[in-house]
């Protein structure tokens, strides 16, 4: 009875947002990169130094690395949210992903590398969805297994979106983390294979939600300390994961999933 109270209540949620939801999930997705991109002109100089001496590529380079993350960034958002060119957009922030991921030496620190790479998993998701609007204009016309590269951007997006929760798992003996690693965990997984999709995504963005207010909340911590800075980048991109859980809720796992292949075996019974 719980289980069809919670898939009713759901299913009320996604029609009543089926509207706005993926507009929403755009917005929570792309976050991170308006962040950057506006940080990037305001810290312009910051920037440009620590880049300089990290890497002694010379001014010259430096300057061109900054512009470079503001144009990518900014305009990427801009075509995202205009719903224009959306394909260059989501390879161009990926661009930016894999530079930046390089130029921090994030790639040393396993907590930032697998937040990246879920950040990733967003983009993916929003790539998939850009290719079923496209592939929309011709519904009329066989397709002959074109939808195959959406289906498995949708699952390596998925994939990819649960590493953010990983790196938030607390290996404490109390009895609230244990709980919270367990739930937390089986709901991963849900996400990952694909089964009861919609309602586990739909169970983390919650989950997420107010993790990312109480431990991120940046505007409690004046401007001018470290801290500040660190918890609004981490408030960012917690709220891209977001909105790539929110593409799952609204769009739905794709073909590879236990959702779909349940679906296809009752099409069949009948």
């Amino acid at each position: 009875n719980a289980d069809r109270l919670l898939r009713a209540n759901s299913a009320d949620f996604l029609r009543v947002t089926k509207q706005y939801l993926p507009h929403l999930a755009r917005l929570c997705l792309i976050s991170t990169f308006l962040e950057d991109g506006i940080r990037m002109w305001f810290q312009w100089n910051e920037q440009r130094d620590y880049i300089e001496a990290t890497w002694s590529c010379g001014y010259f380079l430096a300057t061109c690395f900054v512009l470079l993350n503001l144009v990518g960034q900014l305009g990427g958002c801009v075509l995202i949210l205009s719903r224009n060119f959306v394909q260059y957009a989501c390879f161009g922030l990926f661009g930016i992903i894999a530079l930046q991921t390089v130029a921090y030496s994030i790639l040393w620190d396993l907590k930032f590398l697998m937040r990246n790479l879920a950040l990733g998993g967003g983009l993916l998701l929003l790539l998939a969805e850009s290719r079923s609007e496209g592939k929309s204009m011709f519904a009329g016309v066989p397709s002959m297994g074109e939808s195959s590269p959406k289906q498995y951007m949708q699952l390596g997006g998925r994939v990819l979106l649960v590493l953010m929760f990983m790196t938030l798992l607390h290996f404490d003996s109390n009895f609230f983390s244990i709980l919270q690693n367990m739930v937390g965990t089986a709901l991963i997984i849900l996400v990952a294979i694909g089964f009861k999709t919609k309602l586990a995504a739909l169970t983390l963005v919650v989950w997420l939600l107010a993790i990312n207010v109480y431990f991120n909340a940046f505007w409690t911590i004046p401007a001018y300390k470290p801290m500040h800075d660190f918890l609004k980048y981490d408030f960012f991109q917690t709220t891209s994961v977001i909105g790539g859980l929110l593409l799952v809720v609204a769009l739905g796992p794709g073909g590879v999933s236990m959702d779909e292949k349940r679906k296809s075996g009752n099409s069949h019974l009948w």
